[in-house]
């Protein structure tokens, strides 16, 4: 727990505006993935049919856009910002994956490269400042 206490005042100490925008782009960008997601569905089945081998594709179908829309909208306004990207891993972890199981797209691997990265910062980094976490600390 101090752990993460330490991690907060730090983070607060150098927080930055830019640094929230591109939280607030990170959410923006999985609440439209997982629109997407939902909208066109057999895109999401063509994507994650490599690994509907090992079982369990309707559960990631039911998973994967919801976390993302969610995530996203959570990310966005920094209400619970390291447990939404939490739930983001898998799903990120699971697309590079998939880029190597199946035919190799570069676009797609490096954008969910790129996404997993910036997950992983906020996941350490926390919201920030200009975020519901920081408001809600500070009521108490």
């Amino acid at each position: 727990m101090n752990n993460v206490k330490s991690l907060n005042k730090w983070a607060n100490a150098h927080t930055y505006l830019s640094i929230d925008l591109v939280r607030i782009a990170l959410g923006v960008f999985l609440f439209m993935k997982g629109v997407e997601f939902i909208t066109n569905i057999q895109y999401l089945v063509d994507l994650i049919s490599p690994i509907d081998r090992i079982g369990g594709g309707m559960f990631l179908i039911h998973y994967i856009a919801p976390a993302h829309m969610i995530g996203g909208i959570m990310i966005v306004f920094g209400l619970l910002t390291r447990w939404a990207i939490i739930a983001q891993l898998p799903i990120l972890l699971g697309a590079v994956v998939v880029n190597f199981m199946g035919e190799m797209q570069s676009q797609n691997l490096i954008l969910a490269i790129l996404t997993l990265a910036i997950c992983i910062f906020f996941m350490f980094y926390g919201s920030g400042k200009n975020s519901a976490d920081y408001y809600f600390k500070m009521q108490q």
